[in-house]
């Protein structure tokens, strides 16, 4: 009889437990922010509103800075409530800004799981570059990478990866985006492809595609739908010409060597207007010396490229070591020398945990 009730009592909190779980999902809204032309059309015929509701969602989401869905004055009272039901506008602030003395910011946004992302708006001159992040860490694991220590946490949507351009303080100025901070974009190409159609079509941001850097390990499969699916700069990360060293620095050139990352872009026809570049971090003593530089004529050869250095900033856990000043301005003049445009790109923000990682790391 004792056993009896305890079935009986375990059955009905098993059915509560469910019946909270199932109140839980109906309370979940997904975001309407993040979705393109093609998903709002969808989206509204579902609905059963017409077809022409897409463009007018699509003109309140990207060309009108609003907080709410009540916002949208041109839908009918029952669309906007037929989309209430379902649907939140999807849009999320940071939590913490930094600024440095540089006028670089870092911005601190949650993820629905709990953990941050990070992006950067960096200001020089006449241009605004924001830095998005793709994924929540990474599972690369690059020796000299701050993210890779994290481990993976997970994929950023296309609404999150926007969402870092939208919710930033200087929104209406930015020039200039970059996909280079955390994350690998081609470990997330779906959503990544997805946020750069939001920000270059007419019906979205209507950016200039020329003025949105992607930048990759170089996961060959993923680059070559890139290559063929956008018409936004790409830059690879290959920080050593010897491919062995490379192994040793990134894990990635096990499966998809340095080697047929170039070949795959060589293969392509770049028009004059899209840009490729290298990215190279110097470190002190392992990948400065002459014959690096020769290395680096050899395997770039016949492919127009810039080549930008960047200053290695010391990560807690890693044995790499930073190059010294006049060490590394002879770097560059030696790769110009030999006919590779090459500059140093400036270090921003060291103040406000300028590496990509630090200041997530920090807010977990």
């Amino acid at each position: 009889m004792v056993e009896k009730e305890m079935n009986q009592e375990q059955e009905n909190k098993k059915s509560v437990d469910n019946e909270a779980q199932n109140q839980i999902k109906a309370e979940i809204k997904k975001p309407l922010f993040g979705s393109t032309l093609d998903e709002l059309t969808a989206l509204v015929l579902e609905l059963g509103l017409p077809k022409f509701t897409a463009k007018q969602l699509a003109d309140w989401l990207y060309k009108k800075e609003i907080s709410s869905i009540e916002e949208m004055s041109n839908l009918s009272k029952k669309a906007r409530e037929q989309l209430s039901e379902k649907y939140e506008l999807g849009l999320k602030p940071s939590v913490k800004v930094q600024e440095s003395k540089d006028g670089t910011k870092k911005y601190l946004f949650p993820t629905d799981s709990g953990k941050y992302i990070e992006t950067a708006m960096i200001p020089d001159k006449n241009r605004k570059t924001v830095c998005v992040s793709s994924q929540i860490g990474c599972k690369m694991g690059c020796l000299f990478c701050m993210t890779g220590k994290q481990g993976f946490n997970g994929q950023l949507t296309a609404g999150e990866i926007v969402n870092q351009v939208r919710m930033i303080d200087e929104f209406s100025s930015i020039t200039n985006i970059v996909y280079m901070g955390m994350g690998e974009p081609f470990d997330n190409l779906d959503e990544v492809l997805k946020s750069t159609e939001i920000l270059t079509a007419e019906w979205g941001y209507a950016m200039s595609p020329r003025r949105i850097t992607v930048s990759s390990i170089g996961i060959v499969p993923a680059l070559k739908r890139f290559l063929n699916e956008s018409n936004c700069n790409l830059a690879i990360s290959v920080h050593t010409p010897f491919e062995e060293q490379r192994q040793q620095l990134m894990p990635v050139q096990l499966a998809y060597p340095l080697h047929e990352v170039l070949d795959e872009i060589r293969s392509f026809d770049f028009d004059n207007q899209r840009k490729i570049s290298f990215e190279y971090i110097v470190f002190g003593g392992l990948n400065d010396s002459p014959e690096h530089v020769k290395e680096m004529a050899r395997i770039f050869n016949g492919i127009k490229c810039r080549v930008n250095l960047i200053r290695f900033h010391p990560i807690p856990g890693t044995p790499l070591q930073q190059t010294d000043e006049s060490r590394l301005q002879q770097f560059k003049d030696a790769l110009n020398s030999k006919g590779i445009l090459t500059i140093i790109r400036s270090s921003r923000g060291q103040d406000i945990f300028a590496a990509c990682g630090l200041l997530s790391t920090k807010g977990l």
